[in-house]
């Protein structure tokens, strides 16, 4: 099958070699941050985790949004899923690789993630999030390659590809749960030390990635001749609703407990990101817009006539993913580390070259996720010949 990722038009390549132009510049921006060290970038004594890695939080929750599909058709044989559920995990094969180019990026040197697998410490959360990220990686392969080959061939997956399926749906929630460990494990943290961010982090990936998978979808029906259903995108778009009425609400919660407790270690990190922090402010702007997008969002994905309109829909799914982006990207990590445990105020910024090598592992990211998908609308389309 894989044969079918280099058959192509023009646009199709000039698409490619347009992924490949921008890998290569971040590429080298990345060559020059291994020379340079991580001064380069906006990250600091105070804020030791950036731009990298609150990408790589957003991802792991696109990622495990593919379960979405994956359950409902696996485990309750909705069959209209069948269509769609091999777009997802080739979405989540393509989320996990940016999500362990991120973490590599971030590392400063790349041997130093080899010290997880040399040097395993099973009392570290960071052992057990790249067993995680990895497993669910090669059970996407697996479960999606074979699966894919299998209707191909006109037959039924194997016997033997179910355990890896069922496997694979109780890791999809893992890999998130074990995410929003990494940040609600630190003690010295007041913003990340609650036991409801797992939940938020799922309720938000449940919500961003079918809202992909749907952009995907819609973009797959105009661009080719495989079309992957008005219901199978009218039920996902039914899981965005709920999910993000659930993530909206989550955060109240949060608001309302650091209020209602009056405690000023939970408090000050709210206040810095919706109303500013003696003087510092430069995350206000980007709070409320996400605070916006995801409400509008709701409105678009909860009201049936908006929702059944696919032109409202695909805005909504804009906004609802771009809304998220900044709450679990931007928020949480500045969030969590500003105002440090001194209550000194260091704020962060990307720097050009983080924004620089981020666009390359989009890019990578991107490119994986084109091959992947022309390889299953190669299969979708001989299979309707």
């Amino acid at each position: 099958m894989l044969e079918l990722a280099f058959k192509g038009k023009k646009t199709y390549w000039t698409w490619i070699f347009g992924l490949l132009a921008a890998i290569g510049a971040g590429f080298a921006l990345y060559i020059w941050q291994i020379n340079q060290g991580l001064m380069i970038t906006g990250m600091s004594r105070d804020v030791s985790w950036g731009f990298y890695i609150a990408n790589f939080t957003y991802l792991v929750g696109v990622a495990a949004g593919g379960v979405m599909v994956v359950l409902p058709y696996y485990l309750h044989n909705y069959k209209a899923y069948g269509k769609i559920t091999v777009m997802g995990e080739f979405m989540a094969i393509a989320s996990i690789v940016m999500c362990v180019l991120f973490i590599l990026v971030d590392l400063g040197q790349p041997t130093r993630a080899l010290n997880v697998m040399l040097y395993p410490t099973p009392n570290s959360v960071l052992f057990y999030d790249a067993i995680v990220l990895n497993g669910y990686l090669f059970l996407n392969l697996i479960v999606g390659w074979n699966a894919l080959e299998a209707e191909r061939n006109g037959v039924h997956y194997q016997k033997w590809l179910k355990p890896f399926i069922y496997i694979s749906i109780p890791w999809a929630i893992s890999i998130h749960t074990v995410t929003a460990y990494l940040y609600c494990g630190l003690p010295g943290r007041g913003f990340w030390m609650t036991a409801i961010l797992a939940p938020r982090f799922l309720s938000s990936a449940f919500a961003a990635g079918p809202a992909l998978l749907i952009l995907l979808c819609l973009f797959v029906r105009n661009t080719t001749n495989f079309d992957p259903g008005k219901e199978q995108i009218q039920s996902l778009a039914k899981t965005v609703a709920y999910a993000i009425c659930i993530n909206v609400f989550f955060l109240l919660c949060e608001v309302f407990v650091a209020f209602y407790s009056n405690i000023p270690e939970h408090m000050d990190h709210i206040k810095y990101l919706f109303f500013g922090l003696h003087g510092h402010a430069s995350l206000v702007i980007w709070m409320w817009s996400s605070m916006a997008l995801m409400v509008l969002g709701i409105i678009l994905t909860v009201n049936p006539s908006t929702r059944k309109n696919e032109a409202t829909l695909a805005v909504a799914c804009v906004m609802i993913i771009a809304g998220t982006w900044i709450d679990k990207g931007l928020g949480m990590i500045s969030g969590g580390f500003v105002p440090n445990p001194l209550h000194e105020i260091n704020e962060y910024a990307p720097t050009l070259p983080e924004i620089g090598i981020t666009i390359g592992v989009y890019a990578i990211g991107a490119l994986v996720l084109t091959m992947l998908y022309k390889i299953v609308i190669g299969v979708k389309e001989e299979a309707h010949a």
